[in-house]
């Protein structure tokens, strides 16, 4: 039976991947000029400012009246605060590929919990198509020669909290979307997101003596223009597509759209930074795509929402 939006869903999803893998390059560029904490900051602040003159220009209709607001809060705490902070720390102690392949774990996880919280059912070739994507992540940051170094279990154990938090998210975001509207939980996540970001960044500041170092990156050309995309299109947008996506497919088929930016970052850095794209890159991305193609043609889910 098709269902009403569902083409736009996947356009959504779709749309959702590629800004996420351009954004890697935008935030390597804007951490030239500021710490993590003060990036994320700006980019939250951003967003949220955007976002609240569409809100007082009438563009966007938000209700909350006799809403279950604690429970968006608690999603807040997953994500952006939880996935953000834990990998933010799982990075200083271990490297970005190893983030990487923590993070393309992510559909698996959100596999699992969807099963277990929303009774989403998937088929054996649904699975499979999920592994196959996932695989392709791995292959691809592997062939790098930055495998996982086991014995640094504090960074990967806060790499892989902070895609379980990201996992977390996808599956209560699709029960809460049955009660908010995308648009009402995306406002509320990126204001929580510029407050626990804004907090932590003027304390940090305050602690060490360097306020004035928090308003120095303003003056790069270059920050700016990464600040703009990761606020409007990296955090914005993407809020706005993936609870779009996630209120019409169900969470443990949209997760397997995240891989997808592994590609985009791929073609990003090969256009962008002149990086060579070897033949493991495009083995690599085959599989991913294969993989995503193959758990939304397989899937037969029927999902009991249970809030």
């Amino acid at each position: 039976m098709h269902r009403p939006g569902l083409k736009l869903a996947y356009t959504s999803a779709v749309l959702n991947a590629a800004i996420i893998g351009l954004s890697f390059l935008f935030t390597k560029m804007a951490l030239e000029f500021a710490n993590p904490v003060d990036t994320l900051t700006y980019r939250f602040a951003l967003s949220f400012g955007v976002m609240s003159i569409a809100v007082l220009l009438g563009r966007v209709k938000l209700n909350y009246r006799g809403q279950p607001l604690f429970k968006v809060f608690l999603l807040g705490t997953l994500y952006p605060i939880g996935f953000f902070i834990l990998q933010s720390f799982g990075l200083q102690h271990a490297t970005s590929s190893e983030g990487g392949i923590m993070y393309a774990l992510s559909p698996v996880l959100t596999m699992i919990l969807a099963f277990v919280f929303l009774q989403e059912a998937t088929t054996l070739l649904q699975k499979l198509s999920i592994l196959l994507s996932v695989g392709g992540v791995i292959l691809i940051l592997m062939m790098k020669g930055n495998g996982i170094d086991v014995s640094n279990l504090t960074g990967i154990s806060l790499l892989f909290l902070s895609t379980l938090a990201f996992a977390g998210y996808s599956v209560l975001a699709r029960s809460l979307l049955k009660t908010f509207s995308p648009a009402e939980i995306s406002y509320l996540l990126l204001g929580i997101g510029f407050v626990t970001f804004l907090i932590i960044s003027f304390t940090q500041h305050w602690i060490t003596g360097t306020l004035s170092s928090l308003t120095a990156p303003l003056g790069s050309r270059t920050f700016i223009v990464s600040i703009l995309y990761l606020g409007v299109m990296s955090s914005l947008v993407t809020a706005l597509t993936a609870n779009y996506t996630l209120s019409k497919i169900e969470a443990s088929t949209t997760s397997v759209f995240s891989n997808l930016s592994t590609v985009v970052s791929i073609a990003a850095g090969a256009l962008f930074l002149g990086e060579e794209i070897r033949l493991y890159h495009i083995i690599g991305s085959i599989l991913i795509i294969t993989g995503v193609i193959g758990a939304n043609r397989f899937g037969r889910t029927k999902a009991k929402v249970h809030m």
